[in-house]
């Protein structure tokens, strides 16, 4: 009977012993969970964006705090991208998803918001950055289709904000390391004040800033720094424009005297071609706004990369000279190790 008592106490002793230690296992596990607000393994933030310049500003603020995946593949026609069932998959795990906004990725914006978890959070960057009264209407973007012209990142001014915006948002998914976040923050903008100071160094020695491309990627950009965007042969509908509107381009560039007018190696365009055969202006089809140049992993292959380079070919291709852009560092303060879809 004795033995009995003592094999039973021995048994409730253990038993007590077990859910003590799955009771503090459970409470340490859960601890470590609020500490760690990631839905990464290894507790640091998923982060999804669209555009390429996007994900390149989100990854130099988010440092490695953070994964940070891409979903509209470089080279690829952002505002008719259509995002593939596997791009909710990305979503619906992402503790933050930024898109530009202001029209641009209204697709991928639905499927976000059909997939997003519970604490997720959407945040359109361009559209918090941009009052309503700032919004510029084109040739590609007419008010009466109200899509504003969404090209805020090639102006280094916007970026900067782009960037403040991008550091609050990660902050509040992640506050211990919030003041990580402003200080990446910092460092960026402090680099797109040097591109920004090179710029308008630079732009002086152009004769006439004026500019006809293929896309009205750099209305924003053309009103800060004073140059003149005379047209886009690209319009609204992605299709070639009508013969009256090339004839009237084609007087434009002869009045305004354009040496250059500047096309996208990613979109070739045929029309900008004969423009410049009818006007006399060379055909420069190289510029780009939303695919980075070099490969990834490479300083080039970064916003700063990308604004730096199509400074330089819009400054020469007008007669001018480039000598502080072509010494401007690009070298980003942290390894950018974002994911970019090819």
């Amino acid at each position: 009977m004795t033995s009995t008592r003592r094999t039973a106490g021995t048994i409730a002793v253990a038993l007590t012993l077990a859910t003590v230690s799955l009771t503090a296992c459970a409470s340490q596990s859960q601890s470590q969970s609020q500490s760690q607000p990631g839905s990464q393994a290894d507790g640091r933030l998923l982060v999804a964006t669209t555009v390429a310049p996007l994900t390149s500003i989100a990854s130099a603020v988010a440092g490695n705090k953070a994964r940070v995946e891409g979903i509209v593949p470089e080279g690829t026609n952002s505002h008719t991208f259509e995002p593939s069932p596997q791009v909710a998959q990305l979503l619906s795990k992402a503790d933050v998803v930024f898109i530009n906004g202001l029209k641009l990725e209204d697709p991928t914006k639905d499927l976000a918001e059909s997939n997003i978890k519970d604490g997720g959070r959407i945040v359109e960057v361009g559209t918090e950055v941009l009052p309503e009264s700032d919004y510029i209407y084109d040739f590609s973007f007419p008010e009466k289709d109200g899509k504003p012209n969404p090209h805020l990142w090639t102006d280094p001014t916007y970026a900067k904000k782009y960037a403040t915006v991008i550091a609050g948002a990660l902050a509040k998914a992640d506050p211990k390391n919030a003041a990580y976040y402003k200080k990446n923050a910092a460092a960026f903008n402090k680099q797109a004040d040097a591109l920004d100071a090179a710029l308008r160094s630079d732009q002086v020695s152009v004769p006439r800033r004026v500019l006809l491309t293929y896309h009205d990627a750099y209305a924003y950009f053309a009103k800060t720094y004073g140059w003149k965007v005379i047209g886009a042969v690209q319009p609204k509908n992605f299709e070639d424009p009508a013969p009256q509107e090339i004839a009237r381009i084609i007087d434009e560039v002869k009045a305004e005297k354009v040496p250059t007018i500047f096309g996208s190696e990613v979109f070739p365009s045929s029309v900008l071609s004969e423009i410049g055969k009818a006007t006399g202006a060379r055909y420069e089809d190289s510029l780009r706004d939303d695919d980075l140049p070099g490969k990834p992993g490479e300083a080039v292959h970064s916003w700063l990369g990308l604004m730096r380079y199509d400074y330089q070919t819009m400054i020469k291709g007008l007669g001018g000279k480039s000598p502080a852009l072509d010494k401007l560092t690009i070298t980003p303060a942290n390894p950018d190790e974002a994911v970019y879809p090819q």
